[in-house]
């Protein structure tokens, strides 16, 4: 990619040249073995805390470093360019903690936030159930006010972390007849009786990403572990999806660069009819098209990286990036595997593994259509262009 990122400090990329060296050395040799098992050992987490990989911005009294989010976008993008889908680092970073840190009581930040950053507690977020995906005020997860507790009874599914998780931010129903009003966002620590977890789910992609079911029969956790105000939740969650939008946008640009850099470079060397297929023209056109395309997608995505980071991103910008970015992460990791043949339908091979792992970018944190919808509405209620 020739363009010129201006983001980043000095300090920003020594702290990537240190992650990159990290996951190169501790986590790339062991990825095969996480995927086989699928679920990557708490031991990592920890270790990722003390490189200072989690939470990264996260305000020094609460165990971080008070560094600015910029930090966990080189995470997130070294990560993204190791391949790694398993380590569930920006589950845990970009819609857990956030949550937390946002609407949580100051107990609740300081029972919790500082473990997250270390990596002694890992964070999930349940709000998929299993007839209640992107559609928050479908949800059936029923919170009963019961004196100074909240009873939970129901079930969660695809939950990113569910078998590692110490604690989950639930998504849950305190009022039925409320629709999307009634929707409220209670901290579960996973150590609470009736709190149960399913299965370990295999997935066609992700397969180093822990994903799981969660059941949650009587379990009672105080009112204090609620995030803000009671029925709120679904207002909560409009506010931090433009987040977790964000990072997946990130993370699908440079998974597009990366498969571009890797397919050019075996082009070059792969031999066919008196030359390589790099001397092809239908190749060169291909590439160029699909360089050129993340290249425009770079730029945006940076744009509304510094939106964020000025407080200005709207919901609105988030879903064009996150529509657009992973529609094209998906168009250019296809295009390349072609270029493999045979080899590119090999698991060993990386352009397989991030063609896998590319297809559930359009649908996690929003499915396409969902991003539509709110793209389309934002058009057809502006008076003028």
């Amino acid at each position: 990619m020739s363009v010129q990122r201006t983001l980043f400090s000095p300090e920003h990329d020594q702290f990537r040249d240190s992650v990159r060296r990290f996951i190169d050395a501790e986590m790339v040799p062991h990825n095969e073995k996480w995927e086989d098992d699928g679920i990557v050992p708490k031991e990592v987490w920890r270790r990722a805390g003390e490189m200072g990989m989690l939470c990264c911005s996260m305000p020094e009294e609460y165990g971080g470093s008070g560094a600015d989010w910029l930090y966990d976008v080189v995470v997130i993008e070294e990560l993204a360019r190791a391949g790694l889908s398993g380590p569930g680092f920006v589950v845990h970073s970009e819609m857990c903690a956030p949550y937390i840190l946002a609407w949580g009581s100051e107990e609740l930040k300081r029972e919790w936030l500082p473990k997250m950053v270390t990596g002694e507690a890992v964070g999930a977020i349940a709000m998929t159930e299993p007839n209640a995906g992107s559609d928050v005020k479908r949800l059936q997860l029923r919170a009963r006010r019961d004196g100074d507790d909240y009873v939970l009874d129901g079930q969660k599914v695809y939950i990113s972390n569910g078998q590692n998780a110490d604690v989950v931010v639930t998504a849950a129903k305190t009022d039925p007849e409320a629709g999307a009003r009634g929707v409220s966002l209670i901290a579960v620590p996973t150590d609470t009786p009736g709190f149960e977890r399913g299965r370990n789910l295999k997935k066609i992609g992700m397969k180093g990403q822990d994903t799981s079911e969660l059941f949650y029969s009587g379990v009672r956790v105080p009112v204090g572990n609620r995030l803000g105000d009671e029925g709120k939740g679904f207002a909560m969650l409009m506010t931090k999806l433009a987040q977790e939008r964000l990072t997946q946008a990130v993370r699908s640009v440079v998974c597009a660069e990366t498969a571009i850099r890797q397919t050019v470079e075996y082009t070059k060397t792969r031999e066919a009819f008196d030359g390589t297929i790099a001397d092809f023209q239908n190749t060169q056109f291909v590439m160029a098209q699909l360089d050129a395309e993340t290249t425009a997608m770079r730029v945006f995505v940076d744009w509304c990286i510094q939106r964020f980071m000025a407080g200005e991103l709207t919901s609105v910008d988030a879903a064009k990036a996150k529509m657009l970015s992973t529609d094209l992460h998906c168009k250019v990791v296809d295009q390349c595997l072609q270029f493999f043949g045979g080899y590119g339908y090999m698991y060993e091979y990386p352009i397989a593994r991030a063609y896998v792992d590319a297809r559930v970018t359009r649908i996690a944190g929003g499915a396409i259509e969902v991003m539509k919808q709110i793209i389309g509405r934002d058009l057809y209620s502006r008076n003028e262009m």
